[in-house]
């Protein structure tokens, strides 16, 4: 078998992807995506790409300029990414892998995964160990008003989604119950319906509003507090009678290992971002099995399609289409699934669109592939 192409150089482009539905939580309003997009160049003249969400813009200087000072430790290995992972791992076990230094790394190591699904021809799920398959989305909304966002509602049950998720925690347990009690109205009985508060409640206030919540037939109850509060998961996690659904912000296996351990969720719900790119979600996945546990994704619908797709306790993928704006061919929803595509995550930049969306940032430009 040839010899896997050796990294030259990682480029980043940051910029803002248009959101089709600005997303309102219970922290603010984004009305973009801030994105940067990382290409990893090689010797045999394939680019792994991948792409991670900063939040803010004001990430995405900093996101540039770490990049640049920590690309060397790829440069001139290979595109296996266990190696490259490790690495980095070992490399910054002082300071840790939390923030921007973890996102980036998560980042690598996706577009590093990109790169190896391309030389072989094959979707990243296939080095997987899995085919791609029709995985059960739900479609992801914001902050929402039923009696405004009723044409939207209805038009993602169009699309065939069985379930939808909608962010609480802007106002007071009667407002949630007017909201949930709306969508309910509009979705019916037979389509499942999540609820996500962002971080923003306290155990005691979490249990007050789930149950009354409860009697709409709720499906998770998406971190209620602060999610390093993990007594407080716990809490709830016992007095709730819907499960508690939480992970997108445990960072790297070693946080999900350490929520199992402290029985903080129900459910799992990774950030592949967060959680180590496909190197880590495929160590938590084997936590989860262990453990019973479903996962569902968050945001990256195109990664975490390849990695659901590989995972024993898959549950549910994530409709948050944040870089729709920026791909060639995004990835579409079909009778309310979301299949994997190849090779590698199956993504192309659309190239005009990076150059009129990217802020000033001094980062290098990417090209599409």
């Amino acid at each position: 078998m040839a010899e896997f192409p050796t990294v030259t150089n990682i480029l980043c482009t940051p910029l803002i992807a248009p959101l089709a539905r600005p997303m309102r939580t219970a922290s603010g309003t984004l009305p973009g995506a801030a994105l940067a997009l990382i290409d990893i160049e090689t010797d045999a003249g394939i680019t792994g790409s991948a792409y991670i969400f900063g939040y803010t813009p004001k990430t995405l200087r900093a996101l540039s300029a770490l990049l640049d000072d920590i690309k060397d430790i790829a440069i001139g290995g290979t595109i296996a990414p266990k190696p490259t992972f490790d690495a980095y791992q070992s490399g910054f076990r002082l300071l840790g892998v939390q923030g921007l230094m973890g996102m980036l790394i998560s980042g690598i190591d996706m577009a590093l995964w990109d790169a190896l699904g391309k030389f072989c021809d094959q979707p990243v799920c296939r080095l997987l160990g899995a085919d791609p398959v029709p995985l059960r989305a739900y479609d992801s909304y914001g902050v929402v008003d039923p009696a405004t966002d009723r044409a939207l509602l209805e038009e993602s049950l169009s699309k065939g989604f069985q379930a939808i998720k909608i962010k609480l925690g802007v106002g007071s347990l009667a407002d949630d119950m007017a909201c949930v009690a709306g969508v309910r109205e509009i979705i019916g009985d037979d389509v499942q319906l999540m609820i996500d508060y962002n971080q923003s409640l306290s155990a005691p206030d979490a249990i007050r509003r789930i149950e009354h919540l409860a009697a709409f037939d709720i499906a998770w109850l998406e971190e209620p507090v602060p999610s390093e509060d993990l007594a407080g998961h716990r809490q709830i996690c016992q007095q709730s009678p819907v499960p508690v659904q939480t992970g997108e912000n445990w960072w790297f296996p070693a946080g999900a290992a350490n929520a199992l351990a402290a029985d903080a969720s129900a459910l799992m719900m990774p950030d592949i971002m967060k959680i180590g790119g496909f190197s880590g979600w495929m160590q938590v996945a084997g936590m989860a099995a262990g453990a019973n546990m479903p996962i569902s994704s968050h945001l990256f619908v195109e990664a975490s399609a390849h990695a659901l797709a590989a995972t024993p306790t898959c549950h549910w993928l994530e409709h948050l289409d944040i870089a729709r704006p920026i791909l060639t061919e995004p990835y579409d929803v079909v009778d309310g699934c979301i299949t994997a595509r190849g090779p590698g995550l199956g993504i192309a930049w659309v190239s005009g669109m990076l150059d009129a969306n990217s802020p000033s940032c001094g980062s290098s430009a990417a090209t599409s592939n």
